[in-house]
């Protein structure tokens, strides 16, 4: 879940990290436009997390290169979710 702070948490940076070294897919979800207890949104956050590490050919690899992205509400996560994550893990050979 990509909030308008999530990209300046530092564990969120490490927990990407060490996931890119398990192998493991991406899928990053825009939260924005869900509504909080009082009918209140926020701003659209940021997917730049700074280098995950690096690919076969020495190259740094990005989240915002590798991720796919969605939009909960444009999208419609609510029913999608699940199937976002099966296929991100079936392109990984999960």
């Amino acid at each position: 879940m990509i909030g308008s702070e999530t990209s300046n948490r530092k564990y969120v940076k490490y927990e990407l990290k060490e996931s890119y070294k398990k192998g493991n897919g991406f899928v990053g979800v825009h939260i924005h436009k869900l509504k909080d207890k009082d009918g209140n949104t926020s701003s659209k956050g940021e997917t730049t997390f700074g280098e995950l590490g690096k690919d076969k050919n020495g190259e740094s690899v990005y989240f915002y290169r590798v991720a796919k992205i969605y939009d909960y509400v444009d999208d419609d996560g609510y029913n999608k979710l699940g199937n976002w994550i099966e296929k991100v893990a079936k392109d990984v050979g999960k």
